[in-house]
């Protein structure tokens, strides 16, 4: 029986993941990289802001330091999510659902806490989660069970009657491995781990709506 439910952010509760790959491009093309090989922001959505930043630092020989990356790519990122990005479909409508079942709910994302707080508080539900959870509490990220781990402990509840929503598979797999159970969210980022998404998560919906506990 699920008792709680731990929420990705992007991809899964907000309509964002093309936000980052634009921002990547921009953030090397303003740094003198002209041409940024096409894969890297694949590469950069498994790892955390700090981790992101040192492999930009390395890989393309950049003249500034992580902390300058971190808060540069977060100055890029703000007007999206503080004006522009939205819910992605049925999010409001399956948090009415969970609160008439009694089921709590909170978020465990990479993206930065500031812009996590915008967005919600704009769409009008930051008040409806139990807490948000991010890189900056459990510095390893996503590949480590850390911050599902933590999430819930404070939401109260076992990994195994605790669901995990995500729209990645490393996240995924992560949880999995850690005992929780799984539910991948259709995504048009993620399209092409489709078929690995449907074989490793417990449920794998097109919408998020389609979750019912």
């Amino acid at each position: 029986m699920i008792k709680s439910i731990i929420f990705d952010l992007d991809g899964t509760l907000i309509d964002s993941m093309h936000i980052w790959y634009d921002i990547d491009r921009q953030f090397l093309i303003e740094n003198g990289i002209e041409n940024p090989p096409g894969e890297i922001s694949e590469r950069l959505k498994k790892l955390t802001i700090y981790e992101s930043s040192e492999l930009l630092i390395e890989e393309f020989n950049l003249a500034c330091t992580k902390d300058y990356i971190v808060k540069r790519i977060e100055e890029l990122v703000r007007i999206e999510y503080e004006e522009k990005i939205q819910l992605k479909p049925y999010v409001r409508e399956l948090l009415d659902f969970l609160d008439s079942r009694g089921i709590p709910y909170a978020i465990a994302t990479a993206t930065y806490k500031s812009l996590a707080e915008a967005v919600l508080k704009r769409c009008g539900i930051s008040d409806r989660f139990r807490f948000i959870l991010t890189n900056i509490d459990y510095p390893r990220g996503k590949n480590f069970p850390d911050i599902f781990l933590g999430a819930a402990e404070k939401l109260g509840t076992l990994t195994g009657e605790t669901l995990v929503a995500e729209d990645s598979l490393h996240c995924i797999e992560t949880a999995g491995r850690a005992g929780f159970i799984t539910c991948a969210i259709y995504d048009e980022s993620s399209e092409k781990d489709r078929y690995l998404l449907e074989e490793k998560a417990d449920y794998y919906f097109n919408s998020i709506y389609d979750i019912k506990v």
